[in-house]
């Protein structure tokens, strides 16, 4: 009998929906061997506090999961987490459990990796240099890491992801757009069983430049650069207008779309799905997926936040890890 894979899922932050998320997830059966990695004792008392009928234990190494039932691995907070409020003193154990997970899956203890929002300026206001999961993993564990965002077909890469927007020509180049490419490319064939993936790729000024009267990165940039991966068999399409890119017609075939910046592709994406979309990290050595979503202080401790889109995270995950997603 094959053994159920290893998910990790990190609680996020404490002061968040994050754990109350997890608690959600706990209450359906999954075919793997889950464990929540945060506080034990949040977890407990916040199980009691929401009337959540939840058997909670302390584990190292997870077994099936069973409905209603969460494994964790303990990662005291510092503080007594309060609904809502944030508080620096709680960071670094946010910062360990996603260590906790990202370490367990290198060591192949773990088959991949699910994190709920953690929640940036309190860590950085806590003297951590913290601009987001995608970055904090690649330096952990190494990998040239790819961000991606998938709601049901619609797949859209980023070819710069948290930058000023005045910074993104400038990192827009050749060489960035062959490795972001081949990451994407190697991605769809390896964990989403693709063998011929067809990318859409967006040009950066609006038209795609107008043959250079509107910006000249795609004429300078971008097109010699998808000339260079097509030699190479790679199948992509651009650089496309990026106002037109998103019709039917023109997706319609295409396995993924490269955006140049967070702002060009997202809205887009997030429109679609936004709740049940996952936001995936590519080009890391382990499976690691996330919510499409923030934490959402104000819901949290409320019992009304939507576990939607980590439940599309952890199911994402879970066929990532058996090597081909959606088909």
């Amino acid at each position: 009998m094959k053994t159920l894979p290893a998910i990790a899922l990190t609680a996020g932050e404490p002061a968040g929906i994050g754990p109350e998320l997890c608690l959600s997830i706990a209450a359906r059966a999954w075919p793997a061997r889950l464990a929540v990695v945060g506080s034990l004792e949040q977890l407990r008392s916040l199980s009691l506090g929401l009337g959540v009928g939840m058997t909670l234990r302390a584990v190292e190494t997870p077994q099936p999961h069973r409905a209603g039932e969460l494994q964790v691995i303990d990662v005291p907070l510092a503080v007594p987490a309060v609904a809502g409020r944030l508080d620096p003193r709680n960071a670094d154990a946010v910062l360990e459990t996603l260590r906790v997970a990202a370490r367990g899956c290198l060591a192949q203890r773990f088959d991949g990796m699910v994190t709920a929002p953690v929640h940036k300026a309190v860590i950085n206001e806590a003297g951590h240099a913290f601009s987001g999961h995608t970055e904090f993993l690649a330096e952990l564990a190494g990998g040239h890491p790819v961000m991606m965002l998938a709601a049901g077909d619609l797949r859209v890469a980023l070819a710069t992801t948290h930058l000023p927007l005045r910074a993104v020509p400038g990192a827009i180049t050749a060489e960035r757009l062959e490795r972001v490419l081949r990451v994407l490319h190697g991605e769809l064939r390896a964990r989403f069983g693709i063998s011929a993936p067809r990318i859409l790729v967006a040009g950066l000024n609006p038209h795609a430049g107008e043959n250079g009267h509107l910006g000249d990165e795609e004429i300078r940039v971008i097109t010699p650069a998808l000339q260079a991966l097509r030699a190479e068999g790679l199948q992509l399409e651009g650089p496309l207008p990026a106002d037109t890119l998103f019709t039917p017609a023109r997706l319609a075939g295409a396995d993924a779309v490269l955006a140049m910046y967070h702002d060009q592709g997202l809205p887009v994406l997030k429109y679609a799905g936004f709740g049940r979309a996952v936001n995936i990290t590519l080009g890391l050595p382990l499976v690691r997926t996330s919510v499409d979503h923030g934490t959402a202080l104000d819901l949290a401790g409320t019992g009304r936040a939507d576990a939607g889109s980590l439940e599309a995270a952890l199911e994402m995950a879970l066929q990532m890890a058996g090597g081909g997603a959606t088909r």
